[in-house]
């Protein structure tokens, strides 16, 4: 599709409009350092021409705990505010009583082929009280008046998030004064630091704090406003979280007082607010923390920071992190276009930057939605607006929290893992008590979704929640960390959870009566419905990838360790009565173990879950197991093109990993494609869910540099489209990062920079060569190298 005359004018008058971008942004080169051969990290920008319509067009900001959506409204300027640790309810246990004595039933229907009746059984006497887990909740929104400026209209309008200083901008005209507003979410200093600033004339600001919460709003002194109260009790379990929420308003010139709750400022040249907000949450079982406490000692200290200093500092720490890889795959005209302009086009117009911009977008979002010392990112990151949000904006255990964190190795942000780690070691305790309680059986385990408070029993329906793998598949995604890094003291810290989950399947699996196969039971294929009467099933092809996995990953961490030498044949001898992968009559890889895949409900189902063992697992590969590939391909067919937003992105690093780029750049587009209720990027899923941005940051990684073991494959989905480029500073297995760059399709060079020796097999296009690293000696090779 060609670029509009309107479009390009647009463009070029924005283009006029970025120098005070691009000076903040200079100021903090020096500091944060340069990504690895990028020469301008200053077009990592989402920008338009107009205020976000909606909650998905506005901007994200966060630290990893504190983060807001930014509107970018002329008047009245919202800020959307949310903080990690604020969910509805307080610690609770939701076993059903009943459900330990019913189980034995439950599997004895499922085994008689009476699904249905399981199901009624099971949504009776299995499922959790209640039946859903607590919900993320928002703190509101901050609310910014300027009084003397009308909504309309204005001139030279531009709001913009800089992803590589991670700041979001908004800049207009109006009445001779350029207003312009920058707001962050530091890391450094644990608050949302906002500078409202007017060239040409005094400003004129309101400021006030609205909640859906229990909360009452103040005026502290004259210029602090102050949001304070308790969060609302879901489902039966009472809200017992306390919260505090602060902004302290500063301004340069003019006059600040207050009227009720609202801030007061007249005649000032410029104006910085400092917002900080905390809960009393200490842990899933301790709500006695002092937010008040909290937030006052965090104000305090940044408030002995210059602007220039809070700014600098925050994004210099960003840039540690974000500057760590850049990407090339080649430019167009469409570059200079606004950015909903451009994801609105993805699939009509050639824009081989849009892709390489999606991909940082997704860095971006993970550095500031999973920092040591804050919660996980969960369905929405952290950033939410509603406290009924779908499915609770929780940590859905069953592919879309995994996905959250496939680009944490592969796009070299392995600190972003850490709030994971303490997640899954807290919710390992609440699964011990639910192993013990529902199945007698050691270890721990985690059903398919949990919340703050790191409940682990099966939720929402039978149908979609008696899923007894989440633990098992969270604890082979904690060894795959370990298999990028090969670090031995984290290794140690994971083991526990490797063999819990472990033993818990060893005492848990039952015999499947036709078969003689050892499997799950009760579990689902997720969400699927087999089409005889549920989805609730024996055996279905991920649980056994994933126990394939597991066992597999336990017992080599056991012998790494020195740990264990009498579990780890136990183990062995498990695995090899697991119900093995199975071709159906179609052809396909079968997704449950009798050939029901052509009864299924949903022939094109979203989940793809028995291809697990071709991406992430990778059992299934064209190396070892061609026949199964050919069979996952075919069920991948079978699925075919239409699909939410993280389902895209998962076919997309299958179609990857199947060797087929030009299959891989379709979905690609079609997951950046802007869903009209939501143009920008933040991806094609509605209602919105971080996953499927996630997963295409891992997807586009895969789709140009693969790693299995000690070997590594270059370009190995190199589609047509982006026929020159380079891409720096990702990492593949075993501790080793790695620099590629191509020219017309074929590889130019390929550069490891390894931080561990050893033997590893370069591959590309068929050709490979054998090498030895030796460790903090980086070694180049080119396309002659290779034979």
């Amino acid at each position: 599709m060609e670029i509009s005359r309107r479009e390009v004018l647009e463009a070029g008058l924005a283009a006029t409009l970025t120098a005070t971008a691009a000076r903040a942004a200079a100021q903090g080169t020096a500091a944060g350092g340069d990504a690895p051969g990028d020469a301008n990290p200053q077009r990592w920008t989402v920008w338009h021409n107009k205020p976000a319509g909606t909650w998905p067009e506005a901007h994200p900001i966060g630290n990893g705990r504190l983060g807001a959506m930014v509107f970018g409204n002329i008047k009245l300027e919202r800020l959307q505010l949310n903080e990690g640790r604020f969910w509805s309810g307080s610690p609770y246990q939701h076993l059903n009583p009943d459900a330990r004595e019913a189980l034995p039933k439950v599997r004895e229907m499922i085994f008689a082929g009476k699904y249905a009746e399981a199901e009624a059984y099971a949504e009776q006497h299995v499922q959790s009280i209640p039946m859903r887990e607590m919900s993320y909740q928002s703190l509101g929104d901050l609310w910014l008046d300027l009084v003397d400026v009308e909504e309309t209209p204005v001139e030279e309008y531009r709001r913009e998030l800089d992803l590589d200083a991670a700041i979001s901008r908004t800049r207009f005209v109006s009445g001779n004064v350029t207003y312009i507003r920058e707001v962050l979410s530091s890391p450094v200093d644990q608050v949302i630091a906002i500078q409202v600033r007017a060239e040409g004339g005094p400003m004129a600001l309101n400021c006030s704090f609205g909640t859906g919460q229990r909360a009452t709003a103040t005026v502290e002194g004259e210029s602090t406003l102050v949001l304070s109260g308790v969060n609302n009790s879901d489902r039966g379990i009472p809200g017992k979280l306390r919260f505090e929420t602060r902004a302290q308003i500063v301004a340069d010139g003019g006059t600040v007082g207050h009227d009720g709750a609202v801030v007061q400022v007249r005649g000032a040249r410029s104006v910085t607010i400092l917002l900080a907000a905390a809960s009393s949450f200490k842990s899933p079982v301790d709500v006695s923390g002092d937010p008040q406490a909290i937030v006052r000692a965090q104000l305090a200290a940044a408030a002995r920071k210059s602007w220039t200093q809070l700014r600098d500092d925050h994004s210099a720490e960003h840039r540690r992190l974000f500057r760590r890889v850049s990407i090339d795959l080649g430019t167009s005209r469409a570059a200079t276009l606004a950015t909903d302009a451009r994801a609105g086009h993805a699939l009509d117009r050639a824009d081989p930057e849009l892709a390489a911009l999606f991909f940082q977008f997704g860095r971006y979002l993970l550095i500031c939605s999973s920092r040591a010392g804050s919660e996980p990112s969960n369905l929405q990151g952290i950033w939410n607006e509603s406290n009924r949000p779908p499915w609770g904006s929780k940590y859905t255990i069953n592919i879309n929290t995994e996905m959250n964190y496939w680009p944490v190795d592969t796009a070299n942000l392995p600190e972003c893992i850490e709030p994971l780690v303490a997640m899954i070691e807290e919710l390992a305790v609440s699964g011990a008590y639910t192993a013990k309680n529902l199945y007698g059986a050691r270890g721990w385990v985690a059903h398919h979704n949990t919340d703050l408070w790191r409940a682990s029993g099966p939720i929402d329906h039978a149908r979609t929640g008696l899923w007894p793998t989440g633990a098992a598949w969270l604890s082979v995604q904690l060894w795959d960390h370990y298999d990028f890094h090969r670090d031995k003291a984290y290794l140690r810290r994971i083991y526990p959870l490797l063999r819990g989950a472990s033993l818990f399947f060893l005492d848990a699996l039952v015999k499947d009566p036709k078969s003689g196969w050892m499997v799950t039971c009760p579990s689902v294929s997720p969400e699927n419905d087999h089409g005889h009467g549920s989805t609730l099933c024996a055996g279905p092809a991920l649980d056994m990838q994933i126990l394939r996995d597991l066992f597999d990953r336990t017992a080599a961490s056991a012998k790494l360790l020195g740990l264990d030498a009498d579990l780890r044949p136990q183990l062995a001898a498990m695995r090899a009565r697991l119900a093995p992968h199975q071709v159906g009559k179609n052809g396909q890889l079968q997704e449950w173990l009798a050939d029901w895949d052509a009864d299924a409900v949903e022939p094109t189902h979203r989940h793809t879950s028995h291809l697990y063992a071709v991406y992430p697992s990778q059992q299934i590969n064209l190396d070892d197991t061609p026949d199964l590939v050919r069979a996952a391909r075919r069920s991948l067919e079978l699925r075919g093109t239409e699909a939410t937003g993280w389902a895209l992105a998962w076919r997309t690093a299958l179609w990857a990993h199947f060797r087929e780029p030009e299959q891989a750049h379709h979905m690609m587009l079609r997951l950046i494609q802007a869903d009209p209720g939501a143009p920008g990027m933040l991806g094609h899923h509605a209602p919105f869910q971080i996953d499927c941005i996630f997963g295409g940051t891992a997807a586009l990684t895969e789709m140009l540099v693969q790693s299995r073991g000690d070997l590594i494959d270059v370009l190995p989905a190199l589609p047509k489209a982006w026929p020159t480029g380079a891409l720096r500073g990702v990492r593949v297995r075993g501790a080793c990062a790695i620099d590629l760059a191509w020219k017309d399709g074929t590889l130019d060079s390929v550069t490891l920079h390894p931080e561990a020796g050893g033997k590893r097999v370069v591959r590309c296009a068929g050709k490979t060569k054998e090498i030895v690293l030796r460790q903090g000696q980086p070694i180049t090779l080119t396309a002659s190298d290779l034979n």
